[in-house]
């Protein structure tokens, strides 16, 4: 018997693969010496590009362009971006493409912070800034981003014992982290930043005692819930990273002060200055580009209500940030047994009280199929599909009924490290179309690489009905432009009518879809 679904115009056949691993050739199971990799931290005020080159399992800066860009300041009062600020943007980034050219996916990794996660246009941006810059760019969490500073600056540190606090003030947000080494143990990301502040508390660039002390009760107010986290007797050494800090650190050094150390004192002595300037513009100091002028007021403000909130004397400037920590992060990736996202997901799996045993029939089935259409297996989407496998059932912790709209809405509202906000939604979609109806994900159904991982954890999901690992060698799944065939032999069919059952439902279920599926015996 046989299910046929609509189907388009064909494309040329794919060949199966044997259902061995194979890996695409611009997938590296490891990157090798003297190979460049890049990150691109689109930032609230600056754009910056990082380039690195691997020599002995470290990375040694080739080049770094960065561009005040405020995207920060470009955010109407609906949140959304204003035409200009989004223009600045995507003119910054088709200058950080042209010197990209000739990279491959998996050398450059491009972020997003706190300005294009509180942009509600933020869809308009990101899709006119991938097509420009040639790669996707993730919208990552603020925990995220304060796990990804630590790496850089745990990175670009001598190894100790010592317990760090790790403060990185951006354009619009904030980000506390406490960790020892090369791991962080607490990750907080707060909505005061720089531009934020300078733009609703020195709107006019004027500098008051006023406005500096309403200024820092107002950052106190927001990054209050840190002291319970953040006490004095949890950390060792503070660290500084990025532009607020590294600009009030030039400042200061540009003064006599010793170089790359912030004192509370010191602190105290640049707010005189600026008060006694009275404007922004009026602003003349050794050491303070021209660029930081705009938002030195609302940056001293923030960092001067975290040295009394958290009881900081003294504060070191790191020279890792962001960027170093993407890099590090991207070699990572690359490699299973690195990539911090295997972990969360077994955390995420332990938390929710996932049945184990059936995460993984359900996850070797599906891998075992999609092996079979995607020739050569291109590692990165096996590694997501394998993931979806895992945490399909994540959502019955909450209740079985609609217990995969449960999970996800689960991903969709979690800190996961090492993930990005589009790779936790993308997760989410495929355990939310992992049953039911397809249609329901329209939207996504035209991403072909997509639309496989769904159809292999939906026939997996089928096939393991019964709770126990199914035999698959009697199955073969292959691709022809849009169509999918999924064949079995008839004694396949008669020794397990009710999975023959289900893939024959599960061929009726993508009717009405750009895509069919056709099942029959053989």
């Amino acid at each position: 018997m046989t299910a046929l679904l609509r189907s388009r115009p064909e494309r040329p056949a794919r060949t199966p693969s044997s259902g061995a691993l194979v890996r695409s050739e611009n997938v590296a199971p490891y990157m090798q010496n003297g190979t460049l990799i890049a990150a691109v931290d689109l930032g609230s005020n600056s754009f910056r590009l990082e380039i690195g080159r691997l020599v002995h399992g470290q990375i040694q800066r080739s080049e770094y362009l960065k561009e005040t860009v405020r995207q920060g300041s470009g955010l109407d009062e609906e949140r959304r971006l204003t035409p200009e600020a989004m223009q600045r943007g995507w003119d910054c980034l088709a200058r950080f493409a042209e010197r990209l050219a000739g990279f491959s996916a998996t050398q450059v990794r491009a972020v997003a912070t706190q300005t294009l996660r509180e942009a509600r246009n933020r869809d308009d941006f990101i899709k006119r800034a991938n097509e420009i810059l040639g790669f996707p760019i993730d919208v990552i969490s603020g925990p995220e981003e304060a796990r990804l500073i630590y790496q850089g600056v745990a990175r670009l540190l001598p190894q100790s014992d010592e317990r760090r606090l790790v403060v990185d003030i951006g354009g619009r947000s904030t980000e506390l982290i406490l960790g020892q080494q090369y791991h962080a143990n607490v990750v907080a990301s707060y909505r005061v930043g720089s531009v934020a502040w300078s733009m609703k508390y020195f709107p006019q660039g004027q500098f008051t005692q006023q406005a500096f002390m309403t200024a820092e009760i107002a950052a106190k107010a927001v990054l209050d819930e840190a002291l319970d986290s953040y006490r004095r007797d949890s950390w060792d050494v503070a660290y500084g990273s990025s532009g607020t800090v590294g600009a009030v650190a030039d400042v200061l050094a540009a003064a006599g002060e010793p170089a790359g150390r912030i004192s509370r004192s010191a602190l105290g002595w640049l707010q005189e200055r600026l008060l006694r300037a009275q404007s922004a513009d009026r602003v003349r100091m050794e050491g303070l580009k021209d660029e930081r002028r705009a938002v030195i007021g609302g940056g001293v403000s923030v960092l001067t209500a975290i040295f009394d909130l958290l009881g900081i004397d003294e504060m070191q400037v790191a020279q890792g940030a962001l960027r170093q920590g993407v890099l590090y992060d991207l070699l990572d990736r690359e490699q299973a047994h690195t990539d911090l996202r295997a972990s969360t997901v077994l955390a995420l799996s332990e938390r929710f009280q996932v049945d184990a045993a059936q995460a993984e029939r359900v996850r070797e089935a599906a891998l075992t199929l999609y092996q079979q259409i995607e020739d050569p297996v291109e590692e990165r989407a096996e590694r997501k599909l394998g993931w979806a496998a895992q945490l399909h059932e994540i959502g019955q912790q909450i209740a079985h009924s609609d217990y995969h709209r449960h999970g996800a809405y689960i991903l969709d509202n979690t800190d996961a490290p090492g993930f990005s906000l589009p790779e936790l939604h993308r997760l989410g979609q495929l355990i939310l179309g992992h049953r039911g109806k397809v249609r329901k994900l329209e939207a996504d159904l035209g991403d072909e690489d997509f639309v496989r991982q769904l159809l292999c954890l939906r026939l997996a999901v089928a096939l393991c009905h019964a709770r126990r690992s199914p035999d698959l060698a009697s199955l073969k799944l292959s691709q022809t432009g849009a169509q999918f065939s999924l064949s079995a032999s008839a004694a396949w069919c008669q020794q397990f009518p009710q999975s023959a059952h289900l893939m024959r439902e599960e061929a009726l279920a993508w009717q009405k879809t750009p895509w069919s599926l056709l099942f029959q015996q053989r």
